[in-house]
């Protein structure tokens, strides 16, 4: 970044730039990585997080238009453009840390710096792997393998790791975190399904007379008389 003034021939330039980052990150990872700078600041990296996460933002605002994403509203999903540019920024600094520490176990020479570009360069799949993100399992799948493979490309290309050790050590992590991601969405998806079918439910009973609703309640009180029972 320079001091010139900000005028529209800088802003497309500043535009440009990111998308070629972007490019180069998604489609020849290892040869982004390779070239690089491993200092120079951190504002490059900083604006570039938050670009990301600006279109990651605007794409679940176009997601809930088309009743996808996790958005419950156009308040909410208008929200996410807001701040989702923000907690990338400050959790960006605290992704960076721990990778940081990770790299210097598997015996790295770089320093927080570097590993705070790296983090944040990888950032440049989000903006896919959000709109992937919508298939149900396969989407986390996709976003994670993909995040890893960039990962490891960092590992060896920047840091030096050697490729087997590299594919070893995040491959683990990233497997853990698939398992947690995959368990979370299959506990969170079953208890929509089981809130709506008490919604149902309890739809139906209000339908009901009185004489039905109390043949109802007995019924069920039955049913845990039984239960407790075998117990």
């Amino acid at each position: 970044m320079t001091d010139k003034p900000i005028t529209g021939e800088r802003v497309r330039e500043e535009i440009a730039s990111t998308i070629n980052t972007m490019r180069g990150v998604i489609f020849n990872p290892a040869g982004f990585f390779r070239k690089m700078p491993k200092s120079g600041g951190f504002i490059e990296p900083v604006i570039f997080v938050a670009s990301m996460s600006f279109i990651v933002g605007i794409i679940n605002l176009i997601l809930w238009t088309m009743d996808l994403g996790f958005a419950t509203s156009f308040g909410t999903a208008l929200l996410y453009v807001v701040i989702t540019p923000v907690f990338a920024v400050i959790f960006g600094f605290v992704g960076a840390a721990i990778l940081f520490v990770i790299w210097k176990i598997m015996g790295s020479q770089e320093s927080y710096e570097t590993a705070y570009r790296c983090g944040a360069y990888a950032v440049a799949i989000t903006p896919v792997t959000t709109i992937v993100g919508v298939i149900p399992y396969l989407g986390s799948v996709i976003g994670l393998v993909w995040m890893a493979y960039i990962v490891v490309t960092a590992s060896i290309e920047v840091h030096g790791i050697k490729s087997k050790i590299a594919y070893i050590v995040f491959g683990v992590l990233f497997g853990l975190l698939l398992l947690m991601n995959i368990s979370a969405m299959y506990s969170a998806r079953n208890f929509s399904s089981k809130t709506e079918q008490l919604q149902r439910t309890s739809h139906d009973f209000d339908k009901m007379t009185s004489e039905e609703k109390g043949k109802a309640i007995g019924k069920f009180m039955k049913g845990m008389q039984k239960g407790i029972e075998k117990d």
